[in-house]
């Protein structure tokens, strides 16, 4: 099991939608979630992508020399630029991250946004592009010199003079829900992302894909976007769940549900329908809740619980064929610290080794009456 984290360039905070509690995420704010993902054990973190982010290579650059082992998965947008030079960037980030770097391809979105960056295609003709794309990109990436004439793009002895660590190219996330997204993902994609829905959804959403995958002679990961809401008790959990959305308006949720409409992005609808703009319709699934996105596109929805009720919900995917898991919870850095002190000893992950050696310079928590060091919980091992 791999567990990710997320980088909150878009902004962070104690509540969504106010600027009460809300935070500025600078450089070095943004440092210190990526050195507490870098040092907790998580295997990677996501950045986020859009204009209402910092751009997500140029924030990911400036945090290779602060960490040293954690992936950064970060994306590449079709359409905005040429495979062969999103190409030499993935390229040039690995070799110098040390083959840290894992690729989200983002095909969809909020059609103003895309307009404003001067894409004009339709829904489908951006998956075609997208494909045209991938063809270009894994094959340059792989070493080879390529031309290429499609509908949409056309190269000329396009290649890489510097490659990258990872071979034969970084890993490839990608997370459209469309019938045309699946087809992307079954041709080109290493690991297939879904946002959080129940349990019975992602599994028929797997089940498809696999198939269709099978047609091309792949086989793919699965992985999941959730945010996380995890307390000492349930109880405790889902008023903290309540009191995140405590400055959330009617106004400001038939607003953003406003927007989303306009999106032709078929996992936003279906992050959408989960909720339908409504407060009294919030736990979809046991322990998933949709109050994030009443205001919040993409991610919309929250595991809720105890740290036994959270992970016992992970572990449920993970029975369905889920992998790997990006969480976020708000603020980011303190509940990075919550989610991996308080679940990851319940959860059978990938993570560095600690030293047997006494860690005196560095005691784990406060050394009781200047003498006695306190009890760690055990963690569960990787094999259980």
């Amino acid at each position: 099991m791999k567990i990710f984290w997320f980088i909150p360039t878009h902004g962070d905070g104690r509540y969504l939608a106010s600027g009460n509690g809300a935070r500025a995420t600078s450089l070095h704010y943004l440092k210190q979630i990526a050195q507490a993902v870098d040092e907790l054990g998580y295997y990677g973190a996501l950045l986020p992508t859009g204009r209402s982010c910092d751009d997500a290579w140029v924030a990911a650059s400036t945090l290779i020399p602060v960490t040293t082992r954690m992936k950064f998965l970060v994306a590449i947008r079709p359409g905005l630029t040429s495979p062969t030079l999103a190409a030499r960037m993935a390229a040039s980030f690995d070799r110098l991250s040390g083959g840290r770097l894992l690729i989200n391809v983002v095909t969809g979105g909020d059609p103003v946004e895309l307009h404003a960056d001067g894409l004009f295609q339709d829904h489908d003709t951006r998956y075609d592009l997208t494909d045209e794309f991938l063809e270009i990109w894994r094959r340059v990436m792989a070493g080879e010199e390529v031309d290429f004439k499609g509908d949409h793009l056309h190269v000329e002895k396009a290649k890489v003079l510097f490659p990258g660590v990872q071979s034969p190219y970084p890993d490839l996330y990608f997370g459209g829900s469309s019938d045309a997204g699946h087809q992307v993902a079954a041709k080109h994609i290493d690991a297939y992302l879904s946002w959080g829905e129940p349990p019975d959804q992602i599994a028929e959403k797997i089940a498809h894909i696999k198939q269709l995958a099978a047609a091309e002679g792949r086989k793919l990961r699965f992985g999941i976007r959730l945010h996380v809401i995890v307390r000492e008790t349930d109880e405790k959990a889902w008023r903290a769940a309540n009191e995140l959305i405590r400055y959330v308006t009617d106004d400001a949720i038939e607003a953003a549900q406003k927007v989303f409409k306009r999106f032709d992005s078929a996992g936003q609808a279906r992050m959408s329908r989960l909720h339908d703009g409504r407060r009294d319709n919030l736990e979809i699934s046991p322990n998933l809740w949709a109050g994030v996105g009443l205001v919040r596109g993409g991610a919309g929805t929250a595991l809720v619980g105890s740290a036994e009720t959270v992970a016992q919900r992970i572990k449920e995917y993970q029975a369905i064929g889920i992998d790997e898991f990006i969480f976020s919870g708000y603020p980011h850095l303190e509940e990075a610290y919550r989610f991996a002190e308080l679940v990851f000893p319940l959860l059978p992950i990938d993570r560095p080794v600690e030293s047997a050696a006494p860690q005196y310079l560095s005691p784990f928590g406060e050394i009781v009456a200047n003498q006695d060091r306190p009890a760690r919980k055990p963690v569960v091992s990787s094999a259980s």
